[in-house]
């Protein structure tokens, strides 16, 4: 695994620790179809939340949210569909979140959880 695999893994284990703590039922990690792959697939209060988690190491790049364009945002509502077609859940419910996370090298990471973010 490379240093970016590494930092995304790491990011994706702190969302779900975040999620958890905040209330959220994580339902699946990693799911796969040949649309692509959701992060993260949650439920809250009865809604199935798709959440695309962003990992980054410094500002260098900007803003771990700002990798997450319109694009990728209606790419990331169609797997959160799929999803709820697969396990027979209602799509009407669905929407997409962004958790934006910064791991400075010796700071505390820092979480932005972007809630209903639309493309």
């Amino acid at each position: 695994m490379n240093h970016n695999q590494e930092l995304g893994a790491a990011g994706e284990e702190l969302a779900v620790v975040y999620l958890t703590n905040a209330g959220y039922t994580v339902l699946s990690r990693n799911w796969r179809c040949t649309v692509g792959e959701l992060d993260i697939v949650a439920e809250n209060s009865g809604q199935i939340i798709g959440v695309e988690v962003k990992t980054r190491s410094s500002l260098g790049f900007g803003h771990p949210a700002e990798a997450v364009n319109p694009v990728k945002l209606r790419r990331i509502s169609r797997l959160v569909r799929r999803w709820c077609a697969a396990h027979r859940r209602d799509p009407n419910t669905a929407r997409v979140d962004v958790i934006a996370i910064l791991m400075a090298p010796g700071r505390d990471p820092e979480i932005e959880h972007l809630i209903g973010v639309e493309s």
